[in-house]
């Protein structure tokens, strides 16, 4: 079934509705008169429905034609937006930017790369995702993302390209409440053993999970993300090892303390972003320039 509700019609309605008058619809859309009487004159026989009421001195919408002008300029609207999608997508702008952010690193430098990028392409979805330990990785290999950044270390793949983006530290912290604080340094296993370890959930879902600086015997509490891991060691809810550039007004006031450990563990990690090589997106490449030229590890850097 053909309608006779055309696109065309439909942009003559919505004219003469925000002009009021058909003269003015025909100026705007750069035709005569008698071509917009005739384009609703043929609509509405069509229909067999009455579109204006012609007995007033304006150009005034019944309650049938109010509805087709609503819904019409829906219509028109969301044929602009796949008009526009088509154009972006046929020069290279991705429909959709797909970003994997460990919870390691700070979100904040994103807010403003963000903001930019979607005023420039209000079209294009930007979806933002969490992740932790190996499941950054896994995120950029398995698909459901474009780019990650926060990644610890690199991978030995010719398929993906890696940018730093700067170096961290973990150190053994308890809150300045915590018991491990009143005994005999430095801490031995079986001190640490009586008190939870607090773990970041590996986002994994493909690969083993895995978890860092867990005794064996040592009770547990997983947490989503480096955020809330950082909350309870602040609560004194459990111990375990924390990122220095996380810490470091906590650090500051007292409120976490780092001890010593008879057995303590060396943990460095180089930070990365990256994205697979193939993955040509014009809007992953203004985003990968974009981070670099912003300063060195603002990822980092508490605002």
């Amino acid at each position: 079934m053909n309608s006779p509700i055309t696109l065309d019609a439909l942009k003559v309605l919505d004219a003469i509705e925000r002009k009021q008058n058909f003269a003015g619809a025909a100026d705007e859309l750069c035709r005569v008169p008698s071509a917009i009487s005739y384009t609703v004159n043929k609509l509405e026989e069509d229909l067999g429905v009455i579109l204006f009421d012609r007995s007033k001195r304006k150009a005034e919408l019944t309650y049938v034609g109010k509805l087709i002008v609503e819904q019409g300029r829906l219509i028109l609207q969301a044929t602009d937006e796949l008009t526009y999608v088509a154009k972006q997508s046929a020069s290279g702008w991705e429909l959709e930017l797909r970003i994997a952010i460990d919870s390691i690193v700070y979100f904040q430098p994103l807010y403003s790369l963000i903001a930019e990028l979607h005023q420039q392409h209000p079209w294009m979805s930007i979806k933002v995702i969490d992740e932790a330990f190996g499941g950054t990785w896994e995120a950029l290999s398995a698909g459901r993302c474009d780019l990650i950044i926060g990644a610890a270390d690199s991978v030995r793949d010719n398929n993906i390209n890696t940018l730093p983006i700067g170096d961290i530290e973990f150190i053994f912290v308890v809150s300045r409440d915590h018991p491990l604080c009143k005994i005999q340094q430095p801490i031995t296993a079986s001190m640490l053993k009586q008190y939870p370890s607090i773990v970041v959930a590996d986002s994994s879902r493909e690969i083993m999970p895995r978890s860092a600086g867990i005794l064996d015997g040592q009770s547990r509490i997983t947490v989503p993300n480096m955020e809330q891991k950082i909350e309870m060691q602040l609560r004194g809810v459990g111990v375990g090892y924390l990122p220095v550039h996380r810490i470091q007004n906590a650090l500051k006031t007292g409120q976490l303390v780092p001890l010593p450990l008879v057995t303590p563990e060396t943990r460095k990690h180089n930070l990365c972003m990256a994205w697979r090589k193939e993955n040509k997106g014009k809007a992953l490449n203004w985003f990968i320039e974009k981070i670099q030229s912003l300063p060195s590890n603002l990822f980092l850097c508490e605002k």
